[in-house]
């Protein structure tokens, strides 16, 4: 089966346990998936961490396989940003950053903001509704 890299989005909503992600990656991990994460993931979940939730989102974090930032991920992170900046959408460092790691490790990304993710490139995993 395929590795897939996860959205902070859909971190946030399993670690919350809303929309069914729980349960949705409980499957994909019996069909035999591999779940990632990268370095701007543990950024984002780490900066919206609440008093006592530190134990169960370390215990999820390190579950996760983490694919590098690499310095060549850095730039093509750098050239989405400005290239999609000069056709008039300004996307955030932290999602061209894991569009950039997605591309880089052709992975699917697992995301359900895909207004965020405009790239034509990117492999998105569907999520069910």
């Amino acid at each position: 089966m395929a590795t897939l890299l996860l959205d902070s989005s859909v971190i946030f909503d399993h670690l919350n346990g809303r929309n069914g992600r729980t349960e949705f990656l409980a499957q994909l991990l019996d069909q035999g998936h591999m779940l990632a994460c990268c370095a701007v993931n543990i950024t984002e979940v780490y900066a919206g961490l609440r008093a006592g939730e530190e134990k169960g989102t370390a215990a999820f974090m390190d579950s996760l396989q983490c694919l590098p930032v690499t310095p060549e991920i850095a730039r093509q992170a750098g050239l989405l940003w400005r290239d999609w900046r000069a056709k008039g959408k300004t996307l955030s460092y932290a999602d061209v950053t894991i569009a950039a790691v997605a591309l880089a490790n052709r992975v699917p990304l697992l995301t359900d903001n895909r207004k965020h993710f405009p790239m034509a490139e990117l492999k998105l995993f569907p999520l069910p509704e």
